[in-house]
């Protein structure tokens, strides 16, 4: 439910039916007769979380060393690295490899903020959430050069190349309109990650303003779906079968490692919210493909005890 205060509407679903209705909730394009969802997607494990970027974190300081961060990031990286010598190019990949930036990670996809809602399995005693932004709302408060490009280009985020002809600097970019503003960046195909994540970034014009207080300012923009504790395991298992798992959206070994150790991990009663399903003798809970040696929970072909 809505908080009469709010201006970000709160859905709390109790099932798997209601929670993919309410994700897919307005995707449904008449014009065309196609379902395509106006919002960018971002699923966090903790609802109580907010939604600042890692730069916002340092503090004010933190933030006043912006661009500071940022020139030695591209002094020392090698320029391989990063697809031409674009400010946004270099933000993306910075944030990418885990650099305090501006930028905030969302997806195009419901499903992939799902899996980020529920990865980790030390959050599985609390609720989780799914905020939705309607990129298609917050373009409304966008400075006209911004606003007429985007109908120019016939879209509704931004790449790159297009922010690099409107502002080739970040402050050329902050000076763009005299109220802050979001934008919605689509990042280069830098790797399998991103392309896997079907990933997207926002940033604010301003990077000391909290996303959250930009969004309350803009009521019905974005939208925040609790996935409640007790209907996470579900919700994992569910994806796990749908093969939107670490091994997929995380390409490598290290992928594949974390999504078997999440795999495998029991389900211990300290992180059981909710009564565990009847047990299915015929299943040992391997991915498909594997089956369990006696008691060990070893792939197909292996023998445990050696």
């Amino acid at each position: 439910m809505q908080g009469a205060e709010s201006g970000v509407r709160e859905i709390r679903v109790s099932s798997w039916m209601a929670l993919q209705d309410a994700l897919y909730e307005g995707s449904w394009r008449p014009g065309i007769g196609r379902h395509r969802s106006p919002n960018a997607f971002r699923g966090v494990g903790d609802a109580t979380l907010d939604l600042g970027t890692t730069l916002g974190r340092l503090g004010a300081r933190g933030v006043a060393l912006e661009g500071h961060i940022l020139r030695n990031f591209r002094k020392y990286a090698r320029r391989s690295e990063v697809p031409g010598d674009s400010i946004w190019n270099w933000l993306a990949v910075a944030q990418h490899h885990g650099l305090p930036t501006r930028l905030l990670d969302w997806t195009y996809s419901p499903l992939v903020a799902l899996h980020f809602a529920t990865e980790s399995l030390d959050h599985f005693d609390r609720d989780g959430v799914v905020y939705l932004v309607d990129y298609t709302r917050t373009n409304a408060a966008l400075p006209a050069e911004l606003h007429a490009m985007l109908r120019e280009e016939g879209s509704d985020t931004f790449t790159a190349d297009m922010l690099e002809r409107a502002a080739s600097t970040l402050r050329q970019f902050d000076r763009l309109a005299p109220t802050p503003f979001l934008v919605f960046l689509e990042p280069p195909s830098l790797d399998e990650r991103i392309v896997n994540q079907f990933a997207l970034f926002s940033l604010l014009s301003d990077p000391a303003l909290s996303l959250d207080d930009w969004l309350e300012a803009h009521p019905g923009a974005a939208r925040r779906i609790v996935v409640p504790a007790a209907l996470k395991w579900e919700v994992r298992d569910k994806l796990d079968q749908g093969n939107i798992t670490e091994r997929v959206l995380f390409p490598g070994l290290d992928g594949l490692s974390r999504w078997l150790t999440r795999y495998y991990t029991p389900r211990g009663d300290a992180l059981t919210p909710a009564a565990p399903p009847e047990p299915e003798p015929q299943s040992d809970g391997a991915p498909p493909g594997t089956r369990a040696a006696e008691g060990a929970g070893a792939p197909r072909g292996e023998i445990t005890g050696t």
